[in-house]
This record gives structure tokens, sequence and C-alpha cells, in this order.
């Protein structure tokens, strides 16, 4: 089996082992009991992914806590087997401030202004103030690593490029990465909002911004997978298994919104994120 097969297939272990269960009354903790197609599809993919635990459904902030540690838990296995694809000095981090990162350095002298005036702090509000689930940070390169080869840098130039440590010695925020183990209305704006802040207030690159959710309803998925701009793309889970529940449901509707999700590269499965994260 491949690493990244076996990685999945251990992140889906651990899933069913901590958050992912089943009610006595056969509803997993990832549907919403209220809905019949989330019940019947979250059940549906459930089954494809092995032997369920039937357990007291965990609080919404304990189960989206333990899938956002799974899912560092995942990156941290899978990303450094990519670092010829991508060298460089990473790290994975759950949660933070951004403003520790050499884009967003300037977010801390933003926040000290706004706390000593208050009509300042009306007019900015408090939405820059981002914390990721998951961040993965990247450390700025020595001279001798940059000139390992030939030397390329002096004191005379690339006097402030970021990534040259001699230049600035803050880590640079590579990628931001939201774990949403279902979707309401509100979760899918907060990530989005989340984005669309990453976007509005660096300085220099945009880093990676990523979406994994444990969302069964396709409907609910699109309202934060469609569109551009705010996010890279959406993780699943679990997409192959969905797309198969739903082909085995016959739920053309919800179908054909999956379908539109993927060919229009707007969803992808957790096993494409690592290699999406080192392109």
């Amino acid at each position: 089996m491949a690493r990244l097969a076996a990685a999945r297939t251990a992140f889906h272990a651990a899933l069913l082992a901590g958050p992912l269960t089943v009610s006595d009354r056969g509803i997993p903790s990832n549907a919403d009991s209220s809905s019949a197609p989330s019940r019947r599809i979250a059940l549906g993919i459930l089954d494809r992914l092995g032997p369920s635990r039937t357990a007291v459904k965990l609080p919404g902030q304990t189960a989206g806590a333990n899938f956002e540690t799974l899912c560092a838990a995942f990156l941290e296995e899978i990303l450094p087997a990519l670092a010829h694809l991508r060298p460089g000095r990473f790290e994975i981090a759950k949660g933070g401030g951004i403003a520790r990162f050499e884009q967003y350095a300037h977010l801390d002298e933003l926040e000290a202004i706004a706390r000593s005036n208050r009509d300042i702090a009306t007019a900015l509000g408090s939405d820059y103030l981002i914390k990721p689930d998951i961040v993965i940070a990247r450390r700025p390169e020595p001279d001798a690593a940059i000139n390992a080869r030939e030397t390329l840098v002096d004191a005379t130039v690339a006097r402030h490029a970021s990534i040259r440590a001699w230049a600035q010695p803050l880590d640079l925020l590579h990628a931001s990465i939201s774990c949403k183990w279902t979707l309401r209305s509100d979760r899918a704006q907060n990530a989005r909002s989340e984005g669309l802040n990453l976007v509005r207030n660096r300085k220099g690159r945009l880093p990676h911004v990523a979406v994994v959710t444990g969302e069964p309803l396709p409907s609910r998925i699109a309202s934060l997978a469609l569109g551009t701009g705010d996010i890279d793309c959406v993780y699943h889970f679990a997409l192959p298994e969905l797309r198969a529940t739903l082909d085995g449901t016959g739920d053309e509707g919800y179908l054909d919104t999956l379908d539109m999700m993927v060919e229009g590269k707007r969803l992808k499965d957790i096993s494409d994120l690592p290699l999406d994260l080192v392109a």
C-alpha cells in the first residue's frame, strides 16, 4: 500500500476511535439528526470506512478539537515525506494568532493602536485577528543554505527578501487550514471570512488557505466550496466514500452538486491536501 493511502487509512481509523461514532439510534455523529438525507449519507460513508462504535455524541467543540488534532497528525505524518518536492524547514502547529508570521506582523502594531484608541478600535473591528485551526510555518533560510551550491547572496543584495533569515527573522505563514467537522451556515461563513482576511491583510505572499470538513451533505459543502477568491479549496475527509454512497442511494441532485464541485476544482479528498501544500 502506498504511504499516502496507509496514512489516509490510519486517519480514518483514528476518527473511528474518536469523534466519528454512531448513536444508539443509529445516527452518525457527523450527521444532522433533523435531516434524513444527512443521516442517510453519513451512515453510508461510515459503513464504507469500517466498523463503527456506538457512543454518546461528543459536544460540538470537543468533536471539532479532536478533528483538528487528527488532521494535524495526518499532515505531520505525510509532509516530511514530500520534502524532496518542497525543500525547506516547515513546522505544523495547532492554533495561534497570525501576527507572529512575517506577512502579518504589522497586525500586532495595529492591535496596539486599537487598544489605545476606542474610536480606531470601533472603526477597525476585530475580524483581522485570525487564529487558524492549523498553521504551517516555513522558517527563513540562513545564508549558508541559500549559498550551499554557489554564492548567490551577500550583504549587498536581496536585503529585504522574506525567505532570507539575514533580512528578517520571522517565520513565513505557508498555509492556514480551517477544520470544520460539520458545516452549518455560520461555520461556512466563518471560514470564508478567515480566508478573506488572510487575503486582504497580508503584506507579501499569500499562504495556502484550505478547509477540511467531515460534513456529509453536498449542499452544505457547496455553501463553502462554490465561488473563488477566499479559499483555495475544500477538502473532504472521505470524498470517494461520499461519492460511492451517493451512487448507491441514487441521490441524483446531490451527486450532480458533488460532481460540479469536484470537476470545478473546488472539492478534493483529504489525501490531495499534502500534495497541494507542496505545489
